[in-house]
């Protein structure tokens, strides 16, 4: 079976969900997957029409009066049994991360103690922004009116986002206690 990257997978899975179009893709991506996975504007036309040319969906056009005529995506069974296919298949490497704070401490003997502890604070109020957001992501999920089939599968992902952000929270804390004195 043909092998595709990441960013195609990651569109046939949101094909299962009501995202047809191009602009609600997007949406969907900026709501829920941006968190942990990053795809651009740019990417999800290019892939949509490889996709299609694929024949993992086709394209419809959908029509409403008063605006322009908006294509849309539905997966085919092509498109269904590529993406199982997918995600039947073990990971094939632990995520590496590239975390500048991680960077700058490794170096922080050349920094001032003044600014190594500005920079735990801060990263430590922006994790605690993201963790608010969770939390709010969590609360419309779970309020969402009908329950949606995929809703635990969103809560698992975000439960591991809360459980991550949480954890480096408790590092920065704890990095700053031990910060050496300049």
């Amino acid at each position: 079976m043909k092998r595709y990257n990441d960013t195609t997978y990651a569109l046939l899975g949101i094909l299962t969900t009501e995202c047809r179009s191009g602009y609600s893709i997007k949406q969907f991506i900026d709501r829920s997957l941006n968190h942990f996975w990053k795809i651009s504007y740019g990417q999800i036309y290019p892939t949509l029409k490889l996709i299609v040319q694929e024949e993992l969906a086709e394209v419809r056009t959908a029509s409403t009066p008063g605006k322009p005529d908006k294509n849309e995506y539905y997966l085919t069974s092509k498109g269904i049994e590529t993406l199982k296919n997918w995600l039947e298949q073990p990971i094939e490497q632990l995520p590496i991360e590239r975390n500048e704070i991680l960077l700058k401490l490794f170096f922080g003997r050349y920094q001032s103690h003044e600014n190594q502890i500005l920079l735990l604070q801060n990263y430590k109020q922006e994790l605690e922004k993201r963790y608010a957001t969770y939390l709010s992501i969590e609360q419309a999920i779970i309020q969402h009116e009908n329950h949606d089939e995929n809703s635990d599968y969103w809560l698992f992902t975000l439960d591991y986002g809360k459980r991550t952000t949480q954890a480096a929270i408790d590092w920065c804390e704890f990095t700053l206690k031990k910060l050496p004195m300049g």
